[in-house]
């Protein structure tokens, strides 16, 4: 039996496998993968897709992002152009228009510019007409104020002969008077009574006469008062229209055409001395009418006009003077212990009250009452709270109506029949309430003037 070395497989290897010159060059840069089959026999492996190497895969990958990044970036640049071209486009268009429009503009300009001519010279030729106009009626105005300056001078001088001629036959009538009277007591004393009463009768004429020549005296210095204020008036805006007596109704009106919308100024009334000294603010009294009341006897009435802040004051030629036998009227009421009055409420705590019914106005010694038949709806004894006073600014049916506060929430404005019974009804309830020792005024009024 023989022994088998151990290195008999490697030596049957070697004398197997040849040699391998050096020269050699393989396929592959790897070593090949075989495999053993039945019998020791080498089989080869089949062969598949060769697969690249790493290197191979990147440059591959590189060269591929370098042709995407070169079309996109042409891409880019397109669309940019695009928009470039299209941006350009629109910017000539727009250049274009206003092209267009600047031309148009021009135009225009052209165009006012000519009509700015046109009117430059039409406001020259209005100019001078203007002052061709002004020169005339300057002419004219001084002729006026000429006329007007001899008429003055002539009512003056006639004024002055008249009062020469009154003082003369004042002083003959006055010492004729005497005489009469004289005679008068003689004839009485002798019991003569025919003789007497046809004296007294001549008496009474003669001062009927002095009174009736001392009032067209009066009248004359108020129409010489007038036309002073008529003269002064030329160069004036405003003046007060109207009667300057009480239960008159008095308006501001103007007296040139360039004077500002007296309905647009701000207006203020105001009780004045005839002196010119002390001077009564008239609340409520802020319309461009107002008619005088009571309390405005004797006194000047002046209103302040503010306009763009300018204030032009106007005042009446002289003091406002009472009416017309009120006087007596009204003494001959005091010595009853009532006196009622017909009346419409017109107004009730400042709201219009539209009804036309009739209400009774009682003015008695110790209170005020207001009824509607045998219904009392306002009743109120005289109390420093109390107000009464003629309306101030409700047009031209001012000089019949009265306002009343009754009391604090409580205010009536009544309309009576007549002026006449309107004054009466407040100076007899102004007398009473100064017999309870109470002032009764209107809103914001202290104690009347000079008393």
């Amino acid at each position: 039996m023989t022994r088998v070395s151990r290195d008999f497989g490697n030596t049957m290897q070697r004398d197997a496998v040849p040699s391998v010159s050096a020269d050699v060059s393989f396929v592959s840069n790897r070593f090949p993968h075989y495999r053993i089959g039945a019998n020791n026999k080498i089989m080869e492996p089949k062969e598949g897709p060769e697969v690249p190497s790493m290197k191979d895969i990147v440059a591959r990958e590189t060269a591929k992002l370098i042709e995407q990044k070169k079309r996109l970036s042409v891409r880019d640049l397109a669309s940019k152009f695009e928009k470039g071209l299209a941006a350009a486009a629109k910017l000539s268009e727009e250049v274009e228009a206003l092209a267009v429009q600047l031309t148009k503009s021009e135009g225009d300009l052209i165009h006012e510019k000519s009509e700015v001519k046109k009117l430059a010279n039409i406001l020259k030729q209005a100019s001078e007409d203007a002052r061709k106009l002004v020169d005339e009626e300057r002419s004219f105005a001084r002729a006026e104020i000429e006329n007007a300056r001899a008429a003055v001078q002539r009512v003056e001088e006639a004024l002055k002969e008249q009062e020469r001629i009154a003082q003369t036959s004042g002083k003959q009538e006055m010492e004729d008077l005497r005489k009469e009277v004289q005679e008068a007591r003689r004839i009485k004393m002798l019991h003569q009574p025919s003789k007497v009463m046809d004296m007294e009768h001549e008496l009474r004429a003669l001062r009927t006469q002095l009174a009736e020549k001392s009032m067209h005296s009066l009248q004359l210095q108020k129409e010489l008062a007038m036309i002073k204020k008529l003269q002064e008036n030329k160069s004036r805006l405003y003046v007060i229209d109207g009667s300057e007596t009480l239960g008159s109704y008095l308006r501001i009106t103007s007296c040139v055409d360039k004077a500002p919308d007296i309905l647009k100024c701000s207006i203020q009334w105001y009780r004045v001395l005839p002196d010119g000294g002390k001077k009564e603010l008239i609340s409520g009294a802020t319309k461009p009418f107002y008619a005088p009341e009571p309390f405005d006897v004797g006194r000047i009435l002046q209103a302040d006009i503010v306009s763009d802040d300018q204030t032009v004051s106007v005042t009446t030629a002289g003091p406002i003077d009472p009416a017309a036998g009120l006087g007596s009227y009204v003494e001959a009421l005091v010595r009853k212990p009532e006196t009622e009055f017909n009346v419409v409420i017109t107004q009730m705590n400042g709201q219009d009250h539209p009804s036309n019914v009739v209400h009774t106005f009682h003015v008695g010694k110790m209170r005020i009452k207001l009824c509607k038949g045998r219904f009392t709806k306002a009743k109120e004894n005289y109390s420093n709270s109390m107000q009464l006073c003629g309306v101030r600014g409700a047009g031209n049916a001012a000089p019949q109506a009265l306002f009343w506060h009754v009391k604090k929430g409580q205010s009536l404005v009544l309309a009576f029949e007549s002026e006449r019974e309107r004054n009466a009804a407040i100076m007899l309830a102004r007398r009473f309430a100064f017999d309870c020792n109470i002032m009764l005024a209107g809103p914001g009024d202290r104690t009347p003037l000079g008393n």
